[in-house]
């Protein structure tokens, strides 16, 4: 797209090629450049790209305008942009989309064809090796370890591996809670945990659900598997809450005036735990 915007179609240079056929052979060839330029393997052909940057500056007189995008989205286009030699400048209205092409545009090339900035201990890496953004690449790769290494070390008693049945532990990938309020029923007042599912996995042959039981008047949870679901399909949803103890319909005003009195409160329902290709889901404890 910005070869096609920025390169002269051969019509427009009647001194060069005077004839409708030396036209169309021109064309033909910048057309055969572009179909070169867009294949997923010419991302780093250098060659080609080189081809693409002098036709762009040869129309320009050596001296090419710069690519505005003020909607840059992902950036792809201002990316393609310093790619053919040209200036870029890019903005969005979308916070998202400002930090990704900070990242993406305007950080990279201040650094290109430059080692990492961390130490590097292997003699094999030569400055060859640096072409390009593989050195920030590689600061990226050292500095997250080093980030994830030091969380862990400050934060990793926190969040404790799940012990499996066998004895055996795995990495915990969520806790998954549910807010409570008390159930207004006098006769009742147990803590209500507010679920708009008790679903945690419906593949095909590995359905497993939360398996809320009543036992001398609280809540006590389960795991349940098998395509039959849970005995209840949620406690909560836009209207308000049933108790599952007294089966006593609670309207949504009531827990919103608990949550403002702070006095909601948190129920952990369930952890979902790593395995062998598959997620393990564990009754909490």
């Amino acid at each position: 797209m910005l070869l096609a915007q920025l390169v002269d179609d051969p019509s427009a240079r009647p001194d060069e090629f005077p004839t409708e056929e030396a036209q169309e052979t021109e064309r033909q060839r910048l057309f055969d450049l572009i179909e070169r330029l867009v294949r997923w393997e010419s991302s780093n052909a250098e060659a080609v790209l080189a081809e693409a940057r002098a036709e762009i500056r040869r129309c320009f007189d050596g001296d090419p305008p710069p690519v505005l995008d003020p909607f840059a989205g992902g950036g792809s286009t201002p990316l393609k942009a310093q790619r053919l030699g040209l200036e870029a400048h890019a903005s969005d209205l979308n916070p998202v989309a400002v930090p990704i092409n900070k990242a993406l545009i305007e950080i990279p090339p201040r650094w290109a064809d430059k080692p990492p900035v961390h130490p590097v201990d292997d003699l094999r890496f030569e400055v060859a090796t640096w072409r390009g953004a593989p050195g920030r690449a590689e600061d990226v790769r050292h500095y997250g370890r080093w980030m994830r290494g030091e969380a862990e070390r400050r934060l990793g008693h926190l969040y404790p591996d799940a012990k499996l049945d066998d004895g055996s532990t795995a990495k915990v990938i969520a806790w998954i809670w549910a807010r409570t309020v008390s159930c207004p029923n006098p006769a009742c007042g147990a803590k209500m945990p507010l679920a708009s599912s008790f679903w945690l996995g419906k593949k095909k042959g590995k359905e497993t659900w939360i398996d809320p039981r009543v036992v001398d008047g609280h809540v006590e949870l389960r795991i349940g598997t098998g395509p039959q679901g849970p005995p209840v399909d949620r406690t909560a949803g836009r209207n308000g809450a049933t108790c599952l103890v007294c089966d006593t319909p609670v309207p949504l005003a009531h827990i919103r005036a608990e949550g403002k009195a702070g006095r909601m409160g948190a129920r952990l329902m369930a952890v979902a735990a790593e395995g062998d290709r598959r997620r393990i889901y564990l009754p909490p404890t």
